[in-house]
């Protein structure tokens, strides 16, 4: 027989999911005062997010808020999501695959939106995850409505990455502990192009044929896990993620 607690459990793992993933993110300067992260909640048209107002660094499970694809409040008032929910309401009715987004302002993938004739590319092994591209969304302001959003999920299509002009970027993955290490690869990604045309040469990005070659030899589910044990125990030792939320 089914455990009587296996959701309420689940549920509670999701929410320390979430406020383990921002403040991981917040620890590598992948998140700052804005952005946040959600997570599908399985079986339902709902996520759960952080409060608007509530520090990055700081966040908790307890107060995470369950919001529907819609935007209305299921639990967790009187705190407010933020005000850009609809970048992920929009997002996880188009993507029944997605069930982790993060909108944040990584400053590189701002700059890759403001250089005219300039292109973020995959470089780096790991950025085979955007082996289809970095579709931009040429919407600059606050994601605030369900026609921007719409429109930004419609940008984002099937790939993993929205880049948004002049604002930031809004990535997808397929759990949060995924989503975290896509956040890490796609800053080092980046990273890696600028610091390549900071050096006067022309980037070389990965070919077709070598992001054939690195996917032959994936392993996503183990790669995955063991980073986000890596930054789990990382973020322990910092007092950044408390030990008894019990995540690894």
């Amino acid at each position: 027989m089914p455990d009587d607690n296996s959701r309420p459990n689940a549920d509670a793992r999701l929410r320390a999911e979430i406020a383990a993933c921002t403040r991981l993110m917040v620890m590598e300067n992948l998140l700052d005062y804005s952005g946040h992260v959600s997570a599908r909640v399985p079986g339902e048209d709902a996520y759960y997010i952080q409060a608007a107002s509530d520090p990055r660094g700081d966040v908790v499970p307890e107060r995470m808020i369950k919001v529907d694809f819609e935007g209305n409040i299921l639990s967790g008032a009187p705190l407010r999501p933020p005000f850009e929910i609809p970048i992920h309401g929009e997002i996880y009715k188009a993507r029944p695959d997605v069930n982790a987004v993060v909108h944040c302002h990584m400053e590189l993938a701002i700059w890759f939106t403001m250089m005219e004739g300039v292109q973020l590319m995959p470089m780096r092994a790991r950025a085979v995850r955007w082996s289809s591209g970095f579709p931009m969304d040429d919407d600059p302001s606050h994601i605030k409505t369900k026609e921007q959003g719409e429109k930004l999920a419609r940008s984002l299509g099937p790939h993993h990455a929205v880049l948004m002009r002049a604002h930031g970027l809004t990535l997808v993955a397929e759990s949060i502990p995924a989503l975290l290490v896509d956040a890490v690869h796609f800053d080092e990604n980046a990273r890696a192009q600028m610091e390549v045309m900071q050096a006067g040469r022309k980037p070389l990005p990965l070919t077709e044929a070598e992001m054939e070659q690195i996917n032959k030899h994936e392993m996503r589910d183990f790669h995955c896990a063991k980073l986000w044990t890596y930054y789990l125990r990382k973020g322990g030792k910092g007092g950044v993620v408390p030990r008894d939320w019990r995540l690894e």
